[in-house]
């Protein structure tokens, strides 16, 4: 038997022996990031999953007169809080973030470590023909948290996704792209 098999039949014997990961982040602040293009608008939309660990910490920042209740005001907030620590520009050139809603689960779903906070924000643009490139930037500065960020594939077929490039925890990520007339 020759050495690559040997690994090969290893490896499956140790995958079949191993039990299987827990579904649900423990010790983590997941923010993953999608952001979706039009020559009109960029949409961008935050996933926050705080694992069953830090989830007390999370609810307590969001839930600030501690009813255990997450108030409409205190969703805003929170939302508003976590819009500051991010960042966009589109060539150089600094752009506004704009809120377009939120969802959250309850605070006990949010205890378990299932629980994602949905925030939703938005770029208005004017893309014109050319070149371009988006930087997004997410300060978030607990030392709990952890960063995916993914450009989605343009509906629109005059705009074609040409590089993109992350930081190696990801809390920053460049996409350069171009619009054809």
């Amino acid at each position: 038997m020759n050495y690559a098999m040997t690994m090969l039949l290893a490896a499956a014997g140790l995958a079949t022996t191993c039990s299987p990961a827990g579904a649900h982040r423990l010790d983590e602040y997941l923010q993953a990031t999608v952001i979706d293009i039009t020559r009109q608008d960029i949409a961008v939309t935050l996933r926050l999953t705080p694992g069953a660990d830090v989830a007390y910490g999370v609810i307590h920042q969001i839930d600030s007169n501690g009813d255990g209740i997450l108030s409409p005001q205190e969703q805003q907030a929170y939302g508003a809080w976590i819009r500051q620590g991010l960042s966009f520009s589109i060539n150089g050139n600094p752009v506004s973030l704009t809120t377009g809603g939120a969802a959250f689960p309850s605070v006990t779903t949010l205890r378990t470590g299932s629980g994602v906070i949905s925030l939703y924000f938005h770029i208005t643009t004017s893309l014109t023909p050319g070149s371009y490139r988006l930087v997004y930037t997410n300060h978030g500065s607990d030392p709990d948290m952890v960063y995916l960020v993914n450009g989605l594939l343009p509906h629109d077929r005059a705009i074609h996704i040409q590089r993109q490039q992350r930081s190696v925890n990801q809390s920053t990520y460049e996409l350069d792209f171009t619009v054809e007339p």
